[in-house]
């Protein structure tokens, strides 16, 4: 990433305006970040009213308090201190780091939620996370530390510590000290004060951007999976009877008609080869059903990541209005720990279906009679062989992955933590599976190009011949056998661009 890049978008934060799954993407890069005066004034009435608490004599968790269990000590006398040792003691997580998109993604759902005005943060704090989505700057942050319950602690202290200057982050796509590359981005070190340690940590914005990101990815997959199962049907010249509206609306499921219909469109103009037999596999003939219930299910993940963006998941809140200080649980990740299991099952269906059509796609005996592995000369030439064992360990990741983690509660912190919903790790992974689930359309798509070139027939449905033309203009011809792996990501890319102008289309 280069701090040099101009913005990928702009976006103002605003009492009203709600963050959006796109935003969260365009964060990946530099993203001109401005904040409402409106805002910035509840900002400041909130913390003064911390700040008052505090003098007042108030107990305020975390401020005047030790941390999780050790609430029941008083903190330490200075609130700069105090600040420092709420990061300092977090910052114990290990593994890889995480994508540099999704920890700027997380940067600016914190930003939306400390906006808010009940953390009673400095304004230092949101000018500081606005300042630097405005560059390309992105802390390094450990996978693994976070259980998605009192926030995402450890994860979200390697960010304060970044903004600091303390421990490392990414400028120019190389890991630097954490104060080089603030130097570089063209940024200064914040410095945090009163509630400002614990109000940057102590919220599930990490659970929440993974999410989101998630079932931004996911809902661009249910498309693609549309597109190709329709051109995987005009390929073989199946008939669409399977697709009958009278037949789906029987269903009784409205996302399955909605998939049907989908379908339908996409397969405008098919004439079908009359060859084929009565029913068609699963991997064709349930592809609304399939589908339709894996819309369902990201439908739903969709509406509770989206609440949880625009939620406040602090501890405590402040609502100076009512002078009231209140201490509870809105860090707890339960509801989107749920919805990203969920993501998980729903993307990995979608792979196991991906994966069958490829499989029917490549087998002699049921694609129509085109040669094995679509070899253009088989044994001397390998066709696609390589991208199906690929497929194969691809989908057989996503499907260890699939078990929910939203159930594996684990007490901890001397019980203090006695119910955990791992929500990062499930959001984590329900990001992850999306990431396969799009290889896995990528190697479907090449084997549909290559499918024609072999002797398949040429699409009949217009959507169906265009799709193929754009795939047959990025993807050459497997003459002879060649490494393929870019070409599948390649492939994934254009899916992604053809899901999105169908997305604005609708």
């Amino acid at each position: 990433m280069s701090s040099l890049r101009a913005p990928s978008g702009s976006l103002l934060i605003t009492s009203e305006a709600p963050l959006g799954l796109d935003q969260l993407e365009q964060a990946a890069l530099p993203l001109d970040v401005r904040i409402d005066p409106s805002v910035r004034k509840e900002v400041v009435t909130c913390h003064e009213f911390v700040l008052s608490c505090i003098s007042d004599g108030r107990p305020v968790y975390g401020t005047t308090t030790g941390f999780g269990p050790l609430v029941g000590f008083p903190g330490r006398d200075e609130t700069t201190a105090q600040c420092d040792n709420a990061l300092a003691h977090l910052t114990a997580g290990q593994g890889p780091d995480l994508d540099a998109g999704v920890v700027r993604a997380t940067m600016l759902v914190r930003l939306r939620s400390l906006c808010r005005g009940h953390s009673g943060v400095s304004s230092a704090v949101v000018e500081s996370l606005a300042a630097a989505l405005r560059t390309a700057f992105a802390p390094a942050v450990p996978r693994l530390g976070s259980l998605g319950a009192s926030g995402d602690l450890i994860p979200l202290a390697y960010i304060a510590r970044a903004l600091q200057g303390e421990g490392h982050a990414y400028a120019d796509g190389e890991r630097l000290p954490a104060a080089v590359a603030l130097r570089r981005a063209g940024l200064r070190p914040v410095r945090l004060d009163g509630r400002d340690g614990l109000a940057l940590v102590n919220g599930t914005s990490l659970t929440a951007a993974a999410g989101g990101l998630a079932a931004a990815s996911l809902a661009r997959s249910r498309d693609c999976a549309v597109a190709l199962s329709a051109l995987l049907a005009d390929v073989l010249g199946c008939t669409p009877a399977f697709l009958a509206p009278e037949l789906l609306e029987a269903f009784g499921h409205p996302d399955a008609v909605r998939a049907g219909a989908d379908l339908r469109a996409r397969l405008d103009g098919l004439s079908p080869s009359g060859v084929r037999a009565l029913q068609e596999p699963y991997s064709i003939r349930c592809t609304p059903q399939l589908i339709g219930a894996a819309g369902s299910a990201l439908d739903y993940a969709d509406s509770v990541v989206r609440a949880d963006l625009n939620g406040v998941s602090d501890n405590p809140l402040f609502f100076p209005a009512q002078d009231l200080v209140a201490h509870g649980g809105n860090f707890f990740g339960q509801p989107v720990a749920f919805a990203s299991d969920l993501l998980t099952l729903a993307a990995t269906q979608l792979g196991n279906l991906a994966e069958r059509q490829l499989d029917l796609l490549l087998d002699p005996h049921r694609n129509g009679g085109l040669p094995p592995m679509l070899s253009p000369d088989p044994g001397r030439q390998h066709g696609l062989q390589g991208v199906q064992l690929a497929a194969t360990a691809m989908v057989a990741t996503m499907r260890r992955g699939a078990t929910p983690a939203s159930v594996q509660s684990l007490p901890t912190n001397l019980h203090n933590q006695d119910v955990i919903p791992f929500g990062t790790q499930a959001a984590l992974n329900a990001l992850d599976t999306a990431r396969l689930l799009r290889l896995l359309h990528g190697s479907l798509a090449v084997a549909l190009r290559q499918a024609v070139h072999v002797g398949g027939r040429r699409p009949t449905a217009s959507a169906c011949a265009g799709l193929l033309d754009r795939l047959a203009d990025l993807i050459p011809p497997v003459d002879h056998d060649r490494p393929l792996d870019d070409e599948v990501r390649q492939a994934a890319d254009l899916l992604d661009r053809v899901a999105d102008g169908t997305s604005r289309a609708s």
